[in-house]
């Protein structure tokens, strides 16, 4: 039921097959982006904000769902201050603090998680397989643009491998909301 509600909100360019959002008049197509290194590393430290985020709350046990999330082979934070360090040694650019919307959001998902597990299991679907589906895409583009088409390591899974983490994260989800009542399942949604 996720992916389903999540890909009503790609526009046609996102999601040509099922994509119905109408794209914001002042959205300018990728083609049009002029990424900067410096703002590049900032959305670097402000992801890692994010995941880090999510990462605890899985591990902290506030719900008995989230245990089931924990150790994934989806996880970003360390593959992120990886590329953080590596940023600073080699562009000599130091890491901006995590204080704008990275931070704000992995805020309120600590809120959320204490809250409303099914909202929270909400937000950590659609950050973890948008980044493993389009912002893969993004990734490769601005690294085309400005590093000479190195792969970063938040875009790279070891292990058992992206499809394979997926496909037993989505299992995970799906056991996890098939003991929600519908309440908690239209919450989620």
């Amino acid at each position: 039921e996720m992916r389903f509600v999540a890909m009503r909100m790609h526009t046609r360019e996102q999601a040509p097959k099922e994509g119905e959002k109408k794209p914001e008049p002042e959205q300018k197509p990728m083609a049009q982006w002029q990424p900067t290194k410096e703002g590049y590393l900032k959305f670097l430290v402000e992801s890692k904000a994010v995941y880090e985020a999510m990462e605890d709350i899985v591990a902290s046990g506030a719900s008995p769902i989230y245990a089931a999330f924990v150790d994934t082979g989806l996880e970003r934070a360390e593959p992120l201050a990886k590329d953080i360090a590596w940023f600073q040694s080699e562009h000599g650019l130091e890491a901006p603090p995590a204080d704008g919307p990275g931070a704000e959001y992995a805020q309120f998902l600590k809120e959320l998680a204490e809250t409303s597990p099914p909202e929270f299991i909400c937000h950590f679907y659609n950050v973890y397989f948008a980044h493993s589906a389009g912002g893969k895409m993004i990734g490769r583009k601005v690294s085309e643009m400005i590093l000479n088409g190195k792969e970063l390591e938040f875009y790279k899974w070891g292990g058992a491998g992206l499809e394979e983490s997926l496909a037993s994260v989505k299992a995970k989800l799906n056991e996890a909301a098939e003991g929600w009542s519908r309440e908690e399942k239209d919450r989620c949604l």
